[in-house]
C-alpha cells in the first residue's frame, strides 16, 4: 500500500512550491489565491538508507523503493465549508486522502500577500481546524437524521444498529460544534467503528509543515515554535521546511552531494524525508523488505500486523495460501552481510501465521494456492 498524504493550507501559504519541491513535479504556483484548482498529485519515493544498504549487498537487478502519494489541495478559505472560495469540491479531494499536511507560513515577507493580510500560523490552523469541523458537522447530522428516524421505525438489530450511531454521533457532535477535530474525542472501539464509517475529515492523522525562510530551518523562529507547540499539544508533529531549500534539493541528482548541501545547513535530513518519516509515525506504519538477485523491495504495512497480512501487500494470493516466511532482521544482514552467514549462526528464523512483523523485518513467503 501507499502512503496518500493532501497537502492543505490557506491560499498563499507556499504549499505548490513545497509541492513542486517535494516531488519534483511542477505545480502551478503564483501570488494569487486559487491558483492550484484541480488538485496535482506526484508519486515520491520514501528515503530509506535500509533499502540502499540492501541494494548493496544483495546487487539486485530492480531496485524498488515504498512511495508516498502527495496530493495538492488548493487552498481553503474561511467559509469553505458554505461553498466560499472554492468550497467544497476541495473538502471532498481532501476526504480522499489518507493523512493532511497542512502547510502554515512561519516567515515574514512584505512582497508576497497572505489571505488575512498579517502572518499567524495559529490563526490559519484554527480557520482551517474550523472549516474542516463544520464539513463534518453537516455530514454527522445527516447522519443522525437518518440513523434516529431507523430507530423509530425499524426494529431488532437494525434498531441497535441505529442506536449505537447515534450514540457515537452524540458523542462526536458537541466536539465539532466548538470547531474541535472528531479524532480529539475518546470513543470505545465499538463508536470508533461507527465513526470510521462516516468518513470525516477530522478523523484523519493531521502533521504541520512549517513553511520557513532560511534562518527558520537553520534557527527556529517564533512562528514556528508556535506551530511547534500546538501540535504537541494534539499528539501530532510539525515538520520544518524551507520551500526554496527542498527546490535546490531537488535539483541535484548525486546523493553525496545532497548530504553535503543538508550538512551545511546543519540538518541530518531533507524536509520530506522529515514529513514522510512524520506521516509514518503519525498512522502506525512500519517497513519491511524482500531481497534476492531479482530484486530489493520495501513495503509498507500497518504495525500489529502479522505475517499473511505482510504476504498479501505483495499478493493476495500469497495470504490466502500463506504457510510459513523465513525472517531475518534487517540489522542482522547490515552486520553479518550474507545469508550464509545468516544461516549459520542461525539468525534465519521459521514464522507462521500469528508472527507480528516487525520494521526492518526481510521476509521470504512460502505459500501454496
Amino acid at each position: 500500500m501507499a502512503l496518500n498524504c493532501g497537502i492543505v493550507g490557506l491560499p498563499n501559504v507556499g504549499k505548490s512550491t513545497i509541492f513542486s519541491a517535494l516531488s519534483s513535479a511542477k505545480a502551478e504556483a503564483a501570488n494569487y489565491p486559487f491558483c492550484t484548482i484541480e488538485p496535482n498529485t506526484g508519486i515520491v519515493p520514501v528515503p530509506d538508507p535500509r533499502l540502499e544498504r540492501l541494494v548493496e549487498l544483495f546487487q539486485p537487478e530492480r531496485r524498488i523503493p515504498a512511495v508516498v502519494e502527495f496530493v495538492d489541495i488548493a487552498g481553503l478559505v474561511a467559509g469553505a465549508s458554505k461553498g466560499e472560495g472554492l468550497g467544497n469540491k476541495f473538502l471532498a479531494h481532501i476526504r480522499e486522502t489518507g493523512i493532511i499536511a497542512q502547510v502554515v507560513r512561519c516567515f515574514d515577507d512584505p512582497d508576497i500577500i497572505h489571505v488575512a493580510n498579517r502572518v499567524d500560523p495559529i490563526n490559519d490552523i484554527d480557520v482551517i481546524a474550523t472549516e474542516l469541523a463544520l464539513a463534518d458537522l453537516e455530514t454527522v447530522d445527516k447522519r443522525l437524521e437518518k440513523a434516529v428516524k431507523n430507530m423509530r421505525q425499524l426494529g431488532g438489530d437494525q434498531k441497535k444498529l441505529a442506536e449505537h450511531e447515534v450514540n457515537a454521533i452524540n458523542k462526536v457532535r458537541p466536539a465539532l460544534q466548538e470547531g474541535k477535530p472528531a479524532r480529539s474525542v475518546a470513543l470505545s472501539d465499538e463508536e470508533l467503528a461507527e465513526a470510521r464509517a462516516w468518513f470525516l475529515l477530522t478523523m484523519k492523522q493531521q502533521v504541520y509543515v512549517c513553511n520557513t525562510d532560511e534562518d527558520g530551518v537553520r534557527n527556529g523562529n517564533a512562528h514556528v515554535a508556535a506551530v511547534q507547540a500546538r501540535a504537541a499539544s494534539e499528539g501530532s508533529e510539525a515538520v520544518v521546511i524551507c520551500g526554496k531549500f527542498e527546490a535546490e534539493l531537488a535539483e541535484m541528482e548525486n546523493e553525496a552531494d545532497k548530504m553535503e548541501f543538508l550538512s551545511e545547513l546543519g540538518l541530518k535530513e531533507s524536509g520530506l524525508s522529515a514529513l514522510i518519516h512524520a506521516a509514518y509515525r503519525l498512522l502506525g506504519l512500519r517497513t519491511f523488505f524482500t531481497s534476492g538477485k531479482d530484486e530489493c523491495r520495501a513495503w509498507t504495512i500497518h504495525a500489529g500486523d502479522k505475517a499473511p497480512q505482510a504476504a498479501g501487500v505483495i499478493h493476495t494470493d500469497f495470504e490466502k495460501g500463506f504457510i510459513k516466511a523465513d525472517v531475518y532482521s534487517y540489522a542482522d544482514i547490515d552486520a553479518m552481510e550474507t545469508e550464509a552467514a545468516l544461516k549459520a549462526a542461525g539468525k534465519i528464523r521459521i514464522e507462521g501465521k500469528e508472527y507480528v512483523v516487525q520494521d526492518g523485518d526481510v521476509m521470504f513467503f512460502k505459500f501454496n494456492v
